[in-house]
């Protein structure tokens, strides 16, 4: 590798908002993306909720017809509703990107799908994703995150020589900042998000996050990513920024969103990111960094309902007194330890709360398989056996229904405590290589102490 080695990195970032029949103009949109994609050139473009359904149906759609297809009725069923799904936006702007980016990848994930997938100038080397464990509830039907199997996917490409590990992401929505029930499930996700590059991008020598992380930049995730992972914020750090005021992604100018959710924030918020950072003996910069501004790049309708992110990264040699590794001095350990305690404790809470829910539905459990035992004797004993053929059916789907919530809640707080558990083990090593620093042992006392014991609660 030459000393004067620069290596010029073009990113693009956009939650396309591709929800089936709830998105506007989806189809007007996807068509504009890909020309301006095509028209600019970058070397990846990484998006999320791309993908539409679509109908395996017609007009002259008949039962025999499924019948026919599946060889049987009820096969012929279980084809058509595997079939209602499929990505056929992504389809289209593969076809339409093409010329311009060869290499092209879609992460399948969930029932519905997240829709989460890159396009690259550069040939692919490997592909994976991982989907987190916690995804909200299921029976948040109006939601819809658990369905959509929210996850992150990575890229491996060679650049010049260098292993770049590319990750493109998508974390559960915020639906209520003042009473955040997904807050927990959020948190874990951030954790696992991060475990995963850090375990993943041990022979990379660049790392690219970009995604919707639904995350607000002081949030409790965001900084727990930031300082586990040491990945460094392209708005903060570039030289030179041109877009909406703050790097808001959500915008009250733009057509698409709703302006009551932004009542709190007149500038907007700022939930989508692109983060990096180099290994040891390499430098990272961001020379530019842009977002859209409530239209698209042409001043035309919006792309979607987020703003697009486009950032140029400049990689070279890391000069003496530059250095890419993470800090490890007393202030960061601080700062480390401290949002580690912060998300145990949110952890924790969340754990405590969903063995609560599993309590509630085994004692409804209990209730429901009583009512069906007196029921049975009530049917057995020649009592009013009508009394007993309109309360079985009711009877029988409280328990199962309840049988569901309750096997989704015990399932819920393992996740939560297998995350706590990882957190604990961190907090425990950063606390030991805290205490093996002689210029911040005095001070590191009581804090070792107040966290002693909160682990103990």
């Amino acid at each position: 590798m030459k000393p004067n080695f620069t290596l010029r990195l073009r990113v693009f970032n956009l939650n396309c908002w591709g929800i089936p029949y709830l998105s506007k103009h989806r189809a007007d949109r996807v068509k504009r993306l890909g020309d301006f994609l095509n028209m600019e050139s970058f070397d990846l473009a990484l998006l999320e909720e791309v993908g539409r359904a679509e109908p395996v149906w017609n007009p002259g759609w008949r039962w025999g017809a499924a019948e026919e297809a599946g060889r049987g009725f009820l096969p012929g069923i279980f084809n058509l509703l595997l079939k209602v799904w499929s990505e056929q936006d992504f389809q289209d702007l593969r076809q339409k990107l093409l010329p311009t980016y060869p290499a092209a990848h879609y992460f399948r994930s969930g029932i519905i799908g997240s829709g989460l997938c890159v396009f690259s100038k550069h040939p692919i080397q490997e592909f994976t994703q991982h989907v987190f464990t916690l995804n909200g509830y299921p029976y948040m039907i109006h939601h819809g995150d658990w369905f959509c199997g929210k996850a992150v996917g990575l890229l491996v490409l060679h650049l010049s020589g260098l292993v770049l590990n590319a990750y493109v992401t998508h974390l559960h929505a915020e639906y209520n900042r003042q009473k955040d029930v997904y807050l927990a499930h959020r948190v874990a996700q951030a954790w696992e998000l991060a475990q995963f590059i850090h375990h993943t991008s041990k022979k990379a020598d660049m790392v690219l996050l970009c995604g919707d992380l639904n995350l607000h930049p002081k949030d409790l995730g965001c900084r727990l990513l930031k300082e586990w992972t040491g990945l460094c914020d392209a708005y903060l750090e570039t030289r030179d920024f041109k877009g909406s005021e703050e790097g808001c992604t959500m915008v009250p100018e733009n057509c698409y969103v709703n302006r009551r959710e932004l009542e709190q924030f007149p500038l907007g918020i700022r939930i989508d990111y692109v983060l990096y950072k180099a290994v040891s003996g390499l430098y990272i910069s961001c020379k530019t960094f842009k977002t859209t501004t409530g239209h698209d790049p042409h001043s035309g309708t919006p792309l979607s309902d987020h703003e697009a992110l486009m950032a140029t990264l400049c990689v070279r040699h890391s000069p003496p007194q530059h250095t890419s590794s993470p800090s490890h001095g007393p202030a960061e350990r601080s700062a480390l330890i401290s949002v580690l305690r912060e998300a145990w404790t949110e952890l924790d809470q969340g754990m405590a709360q969903a063995l609560w829910w599993a309590t509630i539905t085994g004692y409804v459990i209990g209730l429901g398989l009583l009512l069906l035992a007196l029921l049975c004797a009530l049917a057995v004993g020649g009592g009013i056996r009508e009394v007993v053929i309109l309360l079985w059916t009711p009877s029988v789907g409280l328990v199962l229904g309840a049988g569901a919530v309750y096997l989704f809640h015990v399932q819920e707080a393992k996740g939560l405590c297998r995350a706590r558990a990882e957190l604990q083990h961190v907090l425990g090593r950063a606390r030991e290589a805290q205490d093996l620093s002689p210029e911040s042992q005095p001070a590191l006392q009581p804090g070792r102490q107040e966290g002693d014991r909160a682990e103990e609660q």
